[in-house]
């Protein structure tokens, strides 16, 4: 009886140190500060793998343009990638860090240049960026020979990703994801709006060579089209141009009952600004998308009463199920930080980004002695196969092309008056 009652102490005994081992928490979930065992682990090694030494730190980046006049939408992209790693925490024991924030500059050249930067480090394993689609075409091509991954909050280009008919775009990389929205759907929106809401069936469109504006301009003229439209003028402007008028006297030719100009700041003042003194465009109603749905547009005179189309934020009481975050959390943090709450949309799709990026990365490493091994294939095979996760944008589940986000699109109509009341002022709303 003796010999039994020992040994069974000694098999109790054993049982309590692989629980602790395995770090169970309260509702019998894995904790983070525990590696899983090799075999337990995602990926098959055919990329590589990342190995992270004891004491030392996970290494991701943030990609955003930080300078130049897109800074407005690339800054609070990084922040919000900053406030998710503070969320999360350590994966498996280690802390992870972007290092440096790097500055795709809005431009295919500032794209490259930076992805260049990231996969000569071979210690890094993913990046949240780019802001712009045009420095995503440059850089994808890199961080998908690298055997990395790229997860844009606010690239929108159609290009990027696929036609939403099952082939890919003319920039698809594997590698790459996004939780923006697709710019076809975008484009639907607002034709939807314009053509139904508005009852106008004759409009034009004007962009400025950059895959987004390009595509979500076609995207528009396209849909407009097939609900029976007609399509006027389709032209484009130079992002340095400061005299509008010749376009604008091009477009006011066909008289179009509305102009649709997605393009961003400096250009979409100006236009904003011109348009109305061209003869023949007095009364043409003004259409702009997300590039323009930022604070330092929105309040000037010439916005006053224009429709903006972009994601849809409202984003009530849905919760980061990684971190626990809602909205209303994630702006007083932000707040709180910075001084200011965020000048553009796509802060929340960003930090989404930054925590489905760091569930790959649990998701696909283990334990080696006290260094942690990640494997680049299991990261991507997370993310190819991610269906149903809550985050603070709504459900995000990846496509074959890497289309993940919530693709729910508003109008909103501007009051030049009040940012944060336009933003909430939806007038249109399309969820495919």
């Amino acid at each position: 009886m003796k010999f039994k009652f020992l040994r069974l102490l000694s098999v109790l005994f054993a049982f309590a140190l692989v629980a602790a081992a395995c770090g169970s928490s309260d509702d019998g979930s894995s904790s983070s500060g525990s590696a899983a065992n090799q075999e337990d682990s995602l990926g098959d090694g055919s990329l590589g793998t990342v190995t992270v030494e004891a004491g030392e730190d996970i290494q991701i980046r943030s990609l955003n343009a930080i300078t130049g006049d897109v800074a407005f939408l690339g800054i609070p992209n990084q922040r919000g990638v900053e406030q998710a790693l503070v969320d999360f925490g350590d994966i498996h024991g280690f802390s992870v860090t972007i290092g440096t924030g790097l500055d795709d500059l809005c431009s295919a050249d500032g794209g490259q240049a930076a992805a260049q930067t990231i996969v000569a480090d071979d210690d890094v394993v993913g990046v949240i960026g780019t802001s712009c689609s045009g420095a995503a075409t440059a850089a994808s091509p890199l961080i998908s020979a690298a055997g990395m991954v790229m997860i844009s909050p606010s690239n929108t280009s159609p290009a990027l990703t696929s036609d939403l008919a099952g082939t890919a775009g003319d920039n698809y990389h594997a590698g790459y994801y996004r939780t923006a929205h697709n710019d076809l759907f975008q484009g639907a929106a607002m034709a939807k709006f314009v053509y139904d809401e508005l009852g106008i069936t004759a409009a034009a469109a004007i962009h400025d060579g950059d895959p987004y504006t390009q595509g979500l301009a076609q995207a528009f003229a396209d849909a407009f089209e097939a609900l029976g439209g007609t399509v006027t003028g389709f032209t484009g402007v130079n992002k340095e141009d400061t005299d509008m008028v010749p376009v604008l006297t091009e477009i006011a030719a066909g008289s179009p009952g509305a102009l649709f100009f997605p393009i961003f700041q400096p250009a979409g003042d100006l236009v904003a600004d011109q348009a109305p003194g061209v003869s023949g465009l007095e009364g043409t109603v003004l259409l702009g998308a997300d590039g323009l749905q930022v604070q330092s547009f929105m309040e000037l005179s010439q916005a006053d009463g224009m429709y903006l189309s972009g994601p849809d934020l409202r984003y009530g009481s849905n919760t980061n199920q990684s971190t626990g975050a809602t909205a209303e959390k994630f702006l007083a943090d932000y707040e709180s930080n910075n001084g200011n709450p965020p000048e553009a949309p796509f802060w929340a799709h960003s930090y989404d980004a930054t925590t489905i990026l760091l569930e790959a990365i649990k998701a696909a490493s283990y334990s080696d002695g006290d260094n942690l091994v990640i494997d680049r294939a299991g990261v991507r095979e997370y993310l190819d196969n991610l269906t149903g996760y809550e985050g603070i944008i709504g459900i995000l589940s990846c496509d074959d092309f890497g289309d993940c986000g919530a693709q729910r699109i508003t109008v909103v109509q501007n009051d030049s008056s009040d940012f944060g009341a336009s933003l909430e002022n939806v007038v249109f709303e399309y969820a495919p």
